[in-house]
């Protein structure tokens, strides 16, 4: 592995972080998360059409840049520091990827060159608030978060014209981006009961029957939507070969060994930025004749949370390197994402926390730009989390955990039991736990 970025990657860094710094202070990231969008849309045009951001990742025969995840998270990392809003994680890191690896010519030659200019905007919409589960970063790899054929989820049938398109019922909450996207991937039970299998499925904005309401969200700048489908037109992603789904179950998990290190990054930008303030702060705030940055306590306090960021970036680079260079499939990529995940996200939310306490009685106040930070902390490890499942599953994947272990960390086999089948108490899975 090379350390160096190229230089071509410090560009990409370099100019993004120049345009953002100008573009996208506090002040105009409250103002456009106001808006109909939840985003700057003059500003996402600027990004798409002078940067490439939105096709950084695809190829260069569909329009795209023609880099991969490191890249990308890059990015994500100077997105991150000035917790930009933007429909580029919906869009680029969820929807374009799964196009590419799922769809068949006539809908990559459709779809991707307009995502890639920015003119489609797009997201994926996952049943049950699972989006964890669904690109394997929690749980069991086994397809119950999407119903499993039984009540809830989404549901889809052949459509009753005899035609090859599919109609649509039920509801998903929490789906970035939602709202405003131009198009909407959205996972479903085709088959019923008994031949049940997750596919994906293509559904326009303005299809007849599909309701969507942008919600209160705790994080304003990562707006999300609950949509409806009440028997929406859709249109199969990819072919229906009669399986199992595998495919699709794969292409997911593929997916969501990148978007570990894209967030990981995105998450280590906003913790870098927020302990970038608090510093300045305590250097320019006086208490006693002395600014508080000059006493022993403060010191400890923002010493520690600077390791933490800079542990954090360390695994968030090796994880975007192991999902680009490697097997974005194979065990090291999917591992090394979901720790840097975890550790980013902690990272994130005691960058946060000591940004609200070493403010004091004006970083307690909701209005103050340190809570912007807090509420993406928050918002974060309640998406994408928590942090405990996060490596729970990674150690899983390692081989840490016997199948007698597993249902310890809530995963499919059981919901927080810490026995094992032959009479021992669980306390070598335990010491395995916390040595990982």
């Amino acid at each position: 592995m090379d350390a160096a970025f190229t230089e071509e990657q410090d560009e990409i860094r370099r100019t993004l972080r120049t345009l953002l710094r100008e573009r996208c202070g506090p002040d105009e990231v409250k103002a456009a998360v106001q808006t109909a969008p939840g985003y700057d849309e003059a500003l996402w045009r600027q990004l798409a059409r002078t940067l490439g951001l939105p096709g950084l990742a695809l190829p260069a025969s569909y329009g795209g840049v023609g880099c991969g995840v490191t890249e990308l998270a890059l990015a994500c990392e100077e997105t991150g520091r000035v917790l930009l809003p933007s429909p580029l994680l919906a869009t680029a890191v969820f929807a374009a990827p799964l196009v590419a690896t799922l769809g068949t010519e006539a809908q990559c030659a459709e779809l991707l060159p307009r995502i890639a200019d920015g003119a489609l905007t797009a997201a994926l919409a996952v049943p049950g608030r699972a989006l964890p589960e669904a690109l394997g970063l929690v749980g069991a790899r086994d397809g119950a978060w999407a119903g499993g054929g039984r009540a809830g989820g989404v549901q889809a049938r052949p459509d009753r014209d005899g035609g090859a398109g599919w109609r649509l019922y039920g509801q998903v909450e929490q789906v970035p981006g939602g709202h405003s996207a131009e198009l909407l991937l959205v996972a479903a039970r085709a088959g019923g009961y008994t031949r049940g299998r997750t596919l994906l499925f293509l559904v326009r904005a303005g299809a007849d029957g599909l309701v969507r309401t942008r919600l209160t969200a705790l994080d304003a700048t990562r707006p999300q939507a609950r949509i409806e489908l009440r028997n929406v037109s859709a249109e199969l992603l990819g072919v229906d070969d009669g399986g199992s789904g595998e495919a699709v179950a794969e292409a997911l998990a593929a997916v969501g060994t990148a978007a570990a290190a894209v967030l990981a990054a995105e998450a280590v930008g906003a913790a870098d930025a927020a302990l970038t303030r608090t510093v300045e702060y305590v250097r320019a705030r006086e208490q006693f004749g002395r600014p508080i940055g000059s006493f022993q306590a403060v010191k400890h306090r923002l010493a520690d949370v600077y390791v933490a960021v800079q542990a954090a970036r360390s695994a968030a680079y090796y994880a975007a390197w192991a999902a680009g260079e490697g097997d974005a499939g194979g065990t090291e990529a999917a591992v090394a994402g979901g720790l840097a995940l975890a550790q980013a996200l902690e990272a994130q939310r005691t960058a946060a926390a000591e940004a609200v306490q070493l403010h004091g009685g004006i970083g307690f106040t909701w209005e103050h730009d340190a809570h912007l930070y807090f509420k993406r902390a928050a918002s974060d490890e309640l998406l994408f989390g928590p942090v405990h499942r996060l490596r729970a599953r990674a150690a899983q994947r390692e081989g840490l955990f016997g199948a007698a272990d597993r249902a310890s960390y809530g995963g499919h086999e059981g919901r927080g039991g810490s026995g094992t089948h032959d009479g021992r108490d669980g306390r070598d899975g335990l010491r395995k736990a916390v040595t990982v």
